[in-house]
């Protein structure tokens, strides 16, 4: 079976309209391994010993190195493709975010996958303006890692 195979999809923008408050797909799992954090702190500059090092992570407050809270909102976009589809949408674009929150952290080697619950849905011109409520969850984990109002803009 292939990843589109297991997300939900949609024809159309206006599919949506009707499903405010309602989940419109779930992601795939996504393994946060060592080499990921790593990457992540390169781009950003961010080497803060609970992210970088494992010795001295091993000995800190979570046993492990853990993923920057950063690392896992940028996770969205991966999760997001693999949730849900909308045929028409030519292209979309990331208008912003309104609240975010890391619940629990996400400890080296955690796999994750969010799910997406449709908040508001606007028209337009060309396309819809779409915030959705995104839940990343941790296997095994009862609180969720991430927490997020996710803006994004769709055009046909």
């Amino acid at each position: 079976m292939h990843i589109e195979d297991l997300m939900r999809r949609f024809a159309t923008l206006d599919e949506l309209q009707t499903l405010i408050g309602q989940d419109i797909g779930e992601s795939d799992w996504i393994t946060v391994d060592q080499q990921r954090i790593d990457r992540f702190a390169q781009a950003t500059g961010d080497h803060q010993w609970i992210h970088v090092d494992p010795v001295r992570a091993a000995a800190g407050p979570f046993g492990t190195t853990v993923a920057h809270g950063f690392l896992t909102l940028s996770l969205l976009p991966e999760m997001s493709a693999s949730a849900f589809a909308i045929d028409e949408a030519k292209m979309g674009v990331n208008y912003g975010l309104n609240r975010v929150r890391f619940p629990a952290p996400v400890p080296v080697n955690s796999r994750l996958r969010g799910r997406f619950k449709l908040l508001s849905y606007d028209a337009i011109p060309g396309g819809a303006q779409m915030t959705v409520e995104v839940t990343m969850e941790r296997e095994g984990s009862p609180k969720p890692v991430c927490v997020a109002e996710s803006i994004a803009r769709r055009f046909a």
